[in-house]
């Protein structure tokens, strides 16, 4: 009796440690993505609608950010004086050079989708996909571009027609340029992040949050014939 005891014990002890072995560990940074609807309209239908107001957003247009979300972990992000943002650019593939701006994430280039024309400063791109960095100039000098860059799936550096992260990038392929206006937070965030603040249903800002720092722009929807 004591023996099958054990050998029950011991089996089950096993099962669990395949199970652990056999469960995935979570990226050290997480796939994330930011998304907003705009030029849509409320409106009530036939049928109340299960959500909050009971109407439904109606022809709306998606924009969208996907992103990887690295964690703060206790690191100083951006450091200071002449060492500003360096440390930031200077993540990832050893034997390359630092690229010269952030891809303002992790691993894959952050990206941009938009389904309507978006009005940047004076510039208005297009409905497509882009990438997206941010260019550390200093402390309130952040830059947001909007470049036409491709991603590539896997870091590959014989790829020269699409980036990963911001290795190889340069600003030839760059739609817009517009400055990020710097705040600084009273708590601390520790997961990078991408969202859309201040929003009305044809405008509102986009801002990237991390440690002490949210930097944002502000952007107009047009709406297409």
């Amino acid at each position: 009796m004591r023996k099958r005891l054990f050998g029950g014990v011991a089996s089950l002890l096993l099962f669990s440690g395949s199970l652990v072995a056999q469960t995935p560990s979570k990226p050290m940074s997480p796939e994330g993505s930011a998304h907003v609807q705009v030029l849509g309209t409320w409106g009530k239908g036939q049928r109340p609608a299960f959500t909050l107001g009971r109407e439904t957003y109606q022809n709306g247009k998606w924009i969208e950010i996907t992103y990887g979300r690295p964690l703060q972990r206790g690191r100083d992000l951006f450091g200071s004086g002449p060492n500003y943002g360096k440390a930031a650019n200077d993540v990832g593939a050893p034997g390359f050079p630092p690229p010269p701006v952030w891809r303002a994430g992790a691993n894959q280039t952050t990206r941009l989708k938009t389904e309507v024309p978006l009005t940047l400063g004076a510039t208005t791109v297009p409905p497509g996909e882009y990438s997206l960095f941010v260019d550390l100039k200093g402390p309130s000098e952040w830059t947001l571009i909007v470049s036409r860059w491709a991603a590539q799936v896997k870091f590959d550096p014989q790829n020269k027609d699409a980036l990963w992260g911001a290795y190889g990038y340069t600003p030839d392929k760059d739609v817009v340029r517009v400055p990020m206006k710097v705040d600084t937070l009273p708590f601390d965030v520790d997961e990078l992040t991408w969202t859309f603040v201040d929003m009305t249903n044809d405008s509102g800002k986009i801002a990237l949050i991390w440690g002490k720092s949210m930097a944002s722009t502000a952007f107009k929807a047009a709406a297409t014939r």
